[in-house]
């Protein structure tokens, strides 16, 4: 990456922010600078969300300043940050599948009482920013047609239409292959040879000390540590995070038990987004993690949905432990499957209902926490208090466990989903028999990355089956006993972890032979 340039571009001086008792920032002190890449650093709930929302004007700092080119940013304007030219890339896509490149890149570019759109003149800017970025597109294609890294390259070609002169990058390779992940690395070293600063936000340690100059690390709301060297040493880094050594956690090979879950030349028809599957067959032993790799939309959440009774098969056989069961969620609870579900806001919890409540989502129903058909409420309330203590949930504030879920950040709601699932197995109460668990460190720090890995691999010595869907291969590549890939709705045979390169299931993910 080059120099920084001696004039900040972007500069957040005494940022302060408390909700209720909370602070989620406390008198942070940063500078961005021309052409250079800043990574931020934090575990969950450490204050980078809160901080980023500041910036572009969603929160109203209760103390601090913000200046944009040496100018102040008026506090709690999103129109003044935009027009200041700071952009931002979402870790979740905010585009409308059903239009093209082209209108979703000029969606809020043009006045509404302009009588004719430009759509000949917005081509040709998308056209020429395509070129010199190297974020090759067709204009008229269909956002929904694209692969992940496609619509990524859309995301960054919005905010350049915009003339964003700052970009913030929100756990940009999440849902990348590594080859899609070099070629957007590829990109970024263009843009700040080009002038432009990057506000970089990852949890990956190896890829922020590659694309980074500079590594800025907050922990409970506080600046803690700053790197001006990005080689700075990963175990060094991961202690500023959480403020601890963290130990990495490697599946060790055991024996595998009897089979928990089978599928034979299982289909499942396309419905809505849901896309088909086609002919899967896959064994899962007890004891053992089957990890299922693969870019997202290519069926991973219809499998996920199949192995939790939410959608019914086509063609073929499904046996839980030898037993076929009907497309029923509680029949699947009360065979013993967990699920971590991918989509945590929307199906992992219900926002608006307490913590306690949403700890008893799924066993609602249980004799241990329901008598006729009324709420325990001293039961529940005790089980949710061990969920949230035993798996560190926090962020609830002074509200406690009468706090609604939406109030967590997205990393606390994943060990509460976490926590639900493990924490006594539904309707039985020694380990699940299956865990589904799908994405279960998306958006997590490493401390909680290696505490969920833990988690799994205790569940898993205790004779659990675990399925694990992912796109971090470095996850995979750790915990897998065995890994099969997913594309097009279609899985390959499922061969032993060491049969596998990064750079195999790299090009498996992308529909090439992996040979």
């Amino acid at each position: 990456m080059n120099a920084a340039a001696p004039a900040p571009v972007l500069r957040l001086s005494g940022i302060t922010k408390r909700f209720g008792a909370l602070v989620a920032n406390d008198d942070i002190t940063l500078e961005l600078n021309r052409g250079e890449v800043l990574a931020l650093l934090g575990e969950n709930g450490a204050g980078k969300s809160t901080l980023v929302s500041i910036l572009f004007g969603h929160y109203v700092p209760d103390a601090g300043t913000v200046e944009a080119f040496g100018a102040p940013l008026p506090p709690g304007d999103p129109a003044a940050a935009l027009a200041a030219g700071i952009g931002m890339v979402h870790q979740h896509f905010t585009l409308a599948d059903n239009l093209s490149v082209l209108d979703n890149v000029m969606l809020g570019t043009e006045p509404l009482w302009q009588p004719f759109s430009r759509r000949h003149q917005a081509r040709a800017k998308l056209l020429d920013a395509a070129t010199r970025f190297g974020l090759q597109v067709n204009p008229e294609a269909r956002i929904g047609e694209l692969s992940v890294g496609e619509r990524q390259r859309v995301e960054i070609l919005k905010a350049l239409m915009r003339d964003a002169r700052v970009l913030i990058l929100d756990e940009p390779t999440a849902v990348l292959t590594p080859q899609e992940s070099r070629a957007l690395f590829a990109t970024l070293k263009k843009m700040v040879a080009r002038g432009m600063a990057i506000l970089f936000i990852s949890h990956k340690l190896d890829e922020v000390r590659a694309v980074s100059d500079r590594i800025a690390v907050l922990r409970a709301g506080r600046l803690v540590a700053s790197f001006d060297d990005a080689a700075v040493d990963p175990a060094q880094l991961a202690q500023a995070m959480v403020g601890r050594s963290v130990d990495a956690v490697e599946r060790r090979a055991s024996a595998a038990g009897r089979v928990v879950c089978a599928l034979r030349a299982a289909s499942v028809a396309r419905s809505g987004e849901r896309p088909a599957l086609s002919g899967v067959n896959l064994e899962l032993h007890g004891g053992e993690v089957l990890a299922i790799a693969g870019v997202a939309g290519n069926g991973q959440r219809t499998l996920a949905d199949l192995l939790s009774g939410l959608v019914p098969l086509q063609h073929g056989a499904l046996e839980i432990a030898g037993r076929a069961l009907t497309p029923d969620p509680r029949a699947f609870v009360r065979a013993g499957v967990a699920r971590i579900p991918e989509d945590r806001q929307s199906v992992g919890a219900i926002g608006e209902l307490a913590l306690w409540e949403n700890a008893v989502l799924e066993r609602y129903a249980s004799r241990r926490f329901a008598r006729w058909g009324v709420l325990r409420a001293a039961k529940v309330r005790e089980h949710a208090r061990t969920i949230v203590e035993r798996f560190d949930v926090r962020g609830a504030g002074a509200l406690g466990l009468d706090a609604p879920a939406r109030a967590l950040s997205g990393g606390n709601l994943q060990k509460l989903i976490l926590g639900r699932a493990l924490t006594g197995a539904h309707y039985r109460e020694t380990v699940p028999l299956l865990i589904v668990a799908h994405q279960p460190t998306w958006g997590l720090d490493v401390g909680a990355v290696a505490d969920v890995h833990r988690r799994l691999l205790d569940a898993c010595a205790g004779g659990a089956g675990v399925l694990l869907i992912s796109e971090d291969l470095d996850e995979i590549l750790a915990l897998a006993d065995r890994i099969a890939v997913m594309t097009r709705g279609r899985l390959t045979d499922a061969r032993p972890r060491d049969a596998w390169s990064a750079a195999a299931l790299g090009l498996a993910m992308g529909g090439r032979d992996a040979a």
